[in-house]
């Protein structure tokens, strides 16, 4: 049995639906997902379709087919990925520990069907989580002066181990322009929500003087312009005058976890189309 997954998009045409339908039965394929979505304003189509063929050699005509058929008659942008494949996740930290814990705590109980063969970080501090979970840990420094020198040795590293996607699970530096290019909308970020109107080290500190009824956190791809990427998830927690600034934190950071395992998961199960700097993201 082959499993195929077959994001689309292209400008909004009749017949789209039907051509890639046709093609998916023509090929002795049954579609067990199918959901799609019309951007009125831009007139643009996405779809999303999850298919079963009972041959490896059914997947293979099917794609080879749809390729010559669908995607040039509607000039598509396609991505089609299989099941057989099990996507490959590197972690990049710093020092907090929250989101790294909850992370592997889902990995090793098989939560996340991925592989994880390295975690990079800036600091030794996580070290030692990455031994509990037997995980090769990558002490990275980065300072202004040797930052493009230790961005090579993360992409070599990054490259050697065939990675599909990177999590920065609170990676606490700027990754570069290169960077972003060898893994475009492929590196996921968690931070609170209280970004733009509470920049800084300390957001929660800001918030509780401020007063705020609810805190937040957003996970997205990123992107050159910091914090403003293509949003995957978000979520707040009501909070109130009785709340300290530790209790904002301690909740920010159970929000953050939550966030960014949501994001994971969509990412994972090819959910998330990028277009024009927003997503849209199937149910």
């Amino acid at each position: 049995m082959a499993h195929l997954t077959v994001l689309i998009s292209c400008k909004d045409k009749q017949g789209i639906i039907a051509s890639t339908t046709n093609c998916v039965a023509e090929n002795q394929g049954n579609i067990v997902y199918i959901d799609q979505h019309v951007d009125v304003h831009e007139k643009v189509f996405f779809m999303r379709i999850e298919c079963a063929f009972k041959h490896q050699d059914s997947a293979f005509r099917f794609q080879e087919q749809f390729e010559q058929g669908s995607v040039k008659r509607f000039q598509m942008d396609y991505e089609i990925t299989s099941d057989a494949h099990k996507p490959v996740m590197a972690l990049m930290v710093s020092k907090y520990d929250h989101c790294l814990y909850d992370l592997l705590g889902r990995y090793r109980s098989g939560e996340m069907d991925v592989e994880i063969p390295l975690i990079i970080s800036n600091h030794k501090d996580l070290e030692p989580i990455a031994d509990a979970f037997k995980i090769p840990f990558h002490h990275i420094p980065v300072r202004s002066e040797n930052k493009k020198e230790a961005e090579d040795q993360q992409l070599e590293l990054l490259h050697s181990h065939s990675v599909d996607f990177i999590v920065l699970a609170r990676y606490m530096q700027i990754v570069s322009k290169k960077f972003l290019t060898d893994f475009k909308n492929s590196v996921i970020n968690i931070h609170h929500s209280f970004l733009p109107a509470f920049p800084g080290a300390k957001p929660y500190h800001s918030a509780y003087k401020r007063g705020v009824k609810v805190i937040g956190a957003t996970s997205h791809y990123v992107t050159e312009d910091l914090d403003e990427g293509p949003i995957i998830e978000q979520d707040v927690v009501h909070v109130d005058h009785a709340h300290s600034i530790d209790d904002l934190i301690i909740k920010g950071r159970d929000l953050e976890k939550i966030v960014l395992a949501r994001a994971i998961k969509k990412h994972l199960k090819r959910k998330v189309m990028v277009y024009n700097n927003k997503t849209i993201v199937f149910k």
